[in-house]
């Protein structure tokens, strides 16, 4: 199938699970509009200082994180492939009173008008595991930053997606090796959704992450693994004392989170 017809139905999907997302208590759209930050510890401290800032935020679903980033003073750009995503996002800035640009598009097509315009470029949780081949999205990467720009970038790790979505056998490689589809019924935000969609997927090692980064002239400045997750977002999790999320029967065993910076030279 060609990937324009994979996007399409992704597209579908994330459609589909927006509206559900953002009435979801998981999102907690309510208490985010009075102040609450969706920004984790994790890329807050990579982050650092964005005051003054320009900070493009790929895959950015309905904008919390984009408008968490106004919010500290960023001037804050948002891209995600969902056109209801992008809408809600654009609500969503309008009753936080935050100046919030929105763009609706594919982050592997690349868009001249926002080259070379980021200081950062922010791209967090559950985003490249939607993308076939992470050449073209380093390389927009590597166009958007100014020369002396960062790119942050916390996602979760590929050897949680080996496992079936029970966490109970080991169901996919945990290299990129063949699409994997899924036909999901309601959604990680809101598990009782009335939706059932097909999506596709793409599981991505951490080799093939990095080769791409270095092949589009970005260097490597931090690198860390983390065993648990900020969000609550897969089966049979238990929390720790740390806050963190981990599957039961494997906590401390499993790496559930990785996070780097990369700077253009």
């Amino acid at each position: 199938m060609p990937h324009e017809d994979l996007f399409a139905t992704n597209r579908a999907f994330w459609n589909a699970r927006t509206k559900y997302h953002v009435g979801s208590a998981f999102y907690d759209t309510e208490g985010f509009i009075a102040g609450r930050s969706s920004l984790t510890p994790i890329e807050s401290e990579l982050l650092g200082d964005v005051r003054g800032l320009d900070v493009l935020h790929l895959q950015c679903h309905f904008g919390q994180e984009t408008i968490s980033l106004a919010r500290l003073g960023a001037r804050a750009t948002g891209l995600d492939l969902s056109d209801v995503a992008i809408a809600e996002a654009r609500e969503l800035a309008r009753r936080c009173g935050q100046q919030v640009d929105f763009i609706q598009g594919n982050v592997l097509d690349p868009r001249p008008e926002l080259f070379g315009r980021s200081d950062i470029v922010l791209t967090s949780y559950g985003t490249i595991g939607w993308l076939p081949d992470l050449g073209p999205w380093a390389g927009n990467i590597a166009r958007y930053l100014k020369p002396g720009g960062r790119l942050v970038f916390v996602e979760f790790h590929p050897v949680v997606w080996m496992f079936d979505n029970g966490f109970e056998h080991i169901a996919y490689s945990y290299f990129n090796r063949a699409t994997i589809t899924e036909q999901e019924e309601g959604t990680y935000a809101d598990r009782s959704a009335p939706i059932k969609l097909t999506s596709h997927a793409w599981n991505h090692d951490l080799g093939e992450v990095l080769g791409a980064l270095l092949a589009a002239g970005l260097r490597l400045e931090r690198f860390v693994e983390l065993d648990g997750s900020p969000f609550d977002c897969f089966a049979r999790t238990i929390r720790g004392e740390d806050g963190l999320f981990r599957i039961q029967g494997h906590e401390g065993k499993l790496p559930m989170v990785y996070a780097l910076t990369a700077a253009k030279p």
